[in-house]
């Protein structure tokens, strides 16, 4: 029975991951007449390591042109490149991933990193919501960080923290969201990205 649940859950991650990508390909394929590089390459890598929050101008500039949102996706694959052990070190420094949701309006249940390795779960609660990261037991630095428990921190789009603790026993972290914005159109305004990393 726990060999079918498994499975099923395998499965429904698959198709996840395949919706999300193919989400992914749309958000960034759409055009814009007389689109260019809106934002600079040094205000998009502040973004990325946290170092600076984008402003609410730039995150505007950031959602409204595919081909910045493009860059911003290229920067976050070279940087994530540069941090990524080698395959069976189970040293980990970050994860990133994209909201899949075609539409800011839809209810947003979870989130899934690109690696698979991290959700991020959206449950109503008291008029706003609770947010709650889990590691996958199948990461292969699940039991160093359990062990660990480094400080962690959720990023958006624009750099701004969504979550920061450190994983229970269970391999979760749960705080309420931060913002006034439910969680799909706050992800939307800020380019649809987020990133899991430990807090340097």
């Amino acid at each position: 029975m726990k060999e079918n649940e498994l499975n099923s859950a395998k499965d429904e991650q698959d198709a996840k991951a395949l919706d999300a990508r193919l989400r992914e390909r749309a958000l960034l394929a759409r055009g814009v007449p007389d689109d260019r590089l809106m934002l600079a390459d040094t205000t998009l890598l502040a973004a990325l390591d946290g170092s600076r929050a984008l402003t609410p101008n730039e995150r505007q500039a950031l959602a409204a042109s595919p081909l910045t949102l493009r860059r911003f996706r290229h920067l976050s694959l070279e940087r994530r490149a540069l941090l990524a052990p080698a395959a069976n070190d189970a040293q980990w420094f970050g994860s990133t991933g994209m909201l899949r949701a075609a539409s800011s309006t839809a209810a947003l249940e979870a989130l899934v990193t690109d690696d698979n390795y991290w959700t991020l779960q959206f449950l109503p609660h008291d008029g706003g919501w609770q947010v709650i990261l889990s590691l996958s037991a199948q990461a292969p630095f699940a039991a160093r960080l359990l062990s660990e428990q480094p400080q962690l921190r959720v990023i958006d789009g624009g750099g701004a923290i969504v979550l920061q603790g450190r994983l229970d026993a269970d391999g979760e972290c749960e705080r309420a969201w931060p913002f006034e914005t439910a969680p799909a159109p706050h992800f939307h305004m800020y380019g649809a990205g987020f990133s899991v990393e430990p807090v340097a």
